[in-house]
């Protein structure tokens, strides 16, 4: 099995890939016809040594895969004309800035996204099971009940945004780029028929990382204690980077050897992709291996 470092995600009607050439986003127009806009953008990993250290690398890639895959979702939304109204701090940005006025755009962004995810999964699971605390159960149950909530809020939201139809297509697409990449790795010609009989789940997919966030945090949470509420918050905030280091190099190890252990450790994500990924059209598999091939320079080789 061919080892790869391949990995992308699901965007409107069609897939984003990031490979050894750049990173390359396929979507199917209007008109049926495939659409590509290919990109190079230096890795944040690239720009300075420290950022490439163990722990301290899984941040940065967080970060990374933010902020790619916001401007491959823009850059989708925009081939359907469904560019949104710019709100007016936006358009100040832009017309003030310039280009870096739109990179302004895309940090904020990242940033509201990022804040609101640490918001819903984060702090509001601390702050209910906080209320507990005057009921005076031991840190053991905070700590129980708290991981619990946790849990519950992320499965509960992925199983509801999967009922969405517009959101159902998406992650079908989310199931053809996995499918693409394995059968990339399993060293396959990249067909409609090869990469219609691979699997749909995938050991290094964003939806193992979101659970094994969630995972690595209880285990770091519990030594925390349970002191003053804005103290909690705090602390666990000030921790998730040191927590997504810890889930980037477990995930990392996933990715990289086979074994009992690991299918152990993989499990509760592989199932979770039941939710995250469905079944692509062939139509859908056809964008998703133009994305890989462009994404790894594949097409050079074709012409």
């Amino acid at each position: 099995m061919k080892e790869t470092t391949v990995g992308g995600q699901a965007v409107i009607e069609g897939v984003m890939m990031r490979g050894k050439k750049g990173i390359s986003t396929a979507v199917r127009n209007p008109l049926g016809d495939i659409v590509v806009h290919h990109d190079v953008l230096t890795p944040l990993s690239q720009r300075h040594k420290a950022y490439r250290l163990p722990l301290i690398r899984g941040a940065v890639a967080l970060v990374d895969s933010m902020r790619i895959g916001i401007r491959s979702l823009n850059w989708s939304a925009s081939v359907f004309g469904a560019d949104e109204e710019p709100t007016k701090l936006e358009k100040m940005l832009r017309d003030k800035f310039g280009e870096k006025g739109e990179k302004m755009v895309e940090t904020l962004t990242l940033l509201f996204s990022l804040g609101l995810s640490i918001l819903i999964f984060f702090v509001l699971p601390t702050l209910i099971t906080g209320v507990l605390k005057n009921y005076g159960l031991p840190p053991l149950a905070l700590n129980t009940v708290e991981a619990l909530l946790r849990l519950t809020i992320f499965i509960g939201y992925l199983y509801g945004i999967s009922q969405l139809k517009d959101i159902y297509r998406v992650f079908q697409y989310h199931g053809a780029e996995h499918k693409a990449i394995v059968c990339y790795e399993m060293d396959m010609p990249l067909t409609v028929e090869n990469v219609k009989t691979c699997s749909r789940f995938h050991e290094r997919c964003g939806t193992n990382f979101m659970f094994l966030v969630m995972a690595v945090s209880i285990l770091v949470f519990s030594f925390t204690g349970w002191s003053h509420p804005l103290l909690r918050v705090v602390l666990r905030i000030l921790l998730l980077p040191v927590i997504s280091g810890i889930t980037y190099e477990i995930l990392r190890w996933l990715g990289r050897t086979k074994g009992p252990i690991q299918r152990v450790v993989a499990y509760p994500g592989m199932m979770l992709q039941r939710l995250t990924t469905k079944e692509p059209l062939p139509e859908m598999l056809e964008v998703s291996i133009r994305a890989l091939k462009e994404a790894e320079g594949l097409m050079d080789d074709e012409n």
